[in-house]
């Protein structure tokens, strides 16, 4: 039985699920299209993907283009499988309600 206890605490803050949800709809992102959506600061941000790279369930890439630096998130396979654990945990929540 599921309860709140199973949830993945590196996923579950506000910030880092908005992150994992939008690269499991896009696959790679850019800084700035993550920190716009989610409406964060640099800052903010970049301590919440440092996080989420430091566990292996983002890849960040930085790269230049037109000779401005740009950052791209990509979400990992192992970051895949651990968004879809925290899912299940939440639907088995939900239908034990």
């Amino acid at each position: 039985m599921s309860n709140v206890n199973s949830l993945n605490d590196l996923i579950h803050p506000k910030v880092r699920l908005g992150i994992m949800s939008l690269l499991m709809i896009y696959e790679k992102c850019d800084f700035s299209f993550l920190k716009a959506s989610l409406s964060v600061t640099d800052g903010n941000l970049g301590s919440h993907l440092k996080k989420l790279e430091d566990a292996g369930y983002v890849l960040i890439t930085k790269t230049f283009v037109d000779k401005k630096p740009k950052t791209i998130v990509s979400i990992t396979d192992l970051g895949e499988h651990a968004y879809k654990e925290y899912l299940s945990v939440i639907e088995a929540i939900l239908k034990n309600k």
